[in-house]
């Protein structure tokens, strides 16, 4: 799993950041949070591929998160894209999508996808699956989970041939926890597998605008990543309550109590230049934080 930075400042851009937004790729797809203006050259410069992009996941619909979406699509219509493209939003998703593509009176030659994210899982593939819980902003925000699915153990191919279980579903099967049966006799996955090579997958929270609140704690609790938006500096607190977001120390305190394994402070205002003075105000209520830059890339 590796994590690309498209974008970290918000409200505007500056000559050092683009407006946010955040890309995921796993297992050869990649995932987008969040599509701004000039986040389709931020792609091309830091080789995310737009063509293997399979869901965006709007965090919310003001203009420093969306705005590049309809010349994303138009980028990929015009390069031949013919498979989906599925898209998340907060409550008026469909709409705010047709509205877009309406505006830019755009032709496109795919199928694009789009539902409105509730609370849990609304994404889920073999391997991974993305879960939505609401924030707290001035209009409907919500924030994301990317989570790769745990890994049991370790199927063992030698053992089922040995017992006779048939290469096929039923192999599947056992590989998911349930028992099966071959003629007439029941096999269990603990014959099969090798649960000490289980693991835990890996788990990355991404939480754009917002104020913070214990009422998304348990949906990023023991995140190997947390992504959290640091618009403002305790000095700024007013400006953050008046606008609904969060200073750096208060992002430092979300991750200290979510247990997160490293803080990525993003969404930063164009006002707030020192990266060290930013980092410096988490770390006093957490340790392991950094400020993310624009295409900076994170292996996990």
């Amino acid at each position: 799993m590796k994590i690309v930075f498209l974008g970290t400042s918000c409200s505007n851009p500056t000559v050092e950041r683009n407006l946010s937004a955040t890309a995921i790729q796993f297992e050869g797809k990649w995932f987008l949070f969040d599509c701004p203006e000039g986040t389709q050259r931020q792609m091309m410069q830091s080789g995310v591929s737009y063509m293997k992009v399979q869901a965006i996941f709007f965090s919310h619909f003001h203009a420093d998160h969306f705005l590049g979406f309809p010349g994303l699509v138009a980028t990929m219509s015009m390069h031949g894209r013919d498979a989906p493209l599925y898209v998340f939003g907060p409550k008026g998703t469909e709409e705010q999508i047709r509205k877009s593509l309406n505006l830019a009176m755009m032709r496109k030659d795919f199928e694009i996808i789009a539902k409105e994210a509730r609370r849990g899982k609304i994404y889920e593939e073999e391997k991974c699956i993305v879960e939505a819980f609401p924030l707290k902003h001035e209009v409907p925000c919500i924030g994301f989970v990317f989570k790769e699915k745990d890994k049991a153990g370790e199927f063992q191919r030698k053992k089922a041939l040995d017992l006779k279980i048939p290469e096929g579903p039923l192999w599947s099967k056992l590989q998911k926890g349930l028992a099966v049966k071959v003629d007439g006799k029941v096999f269990k996955p603990e014959e099969v597998m090798d649960f000490s090579k289980g693991r835990l997958g890996k788990k990355v929270s991404i939480v754009m605008d917002t104020l913070p609140s214990e009422s998304y704690f348990d949906e990023i609790m023991n995140s190997d990543i947390l992504v959290h938006e640091s618009a403002f500096l305790e000095n700024q607190k007013e400006r953050a309550r008046e606008t609904k977001h969060s200073t750096a120390f208060e992002a430092g305190q979300v991750a200290e109590k979510t247990r997160a394994k490293q803080l990525v402070l993003t969404h930063l205002s164009p006002r707030n230049k020192d990266n060290e003075q930013i980092e410096n105000e988490a770390r006093q209520a957490f340790a392991n934080v950094i400020v993310a830059k624009d295409l900076m890339e994170m292996e996990i």
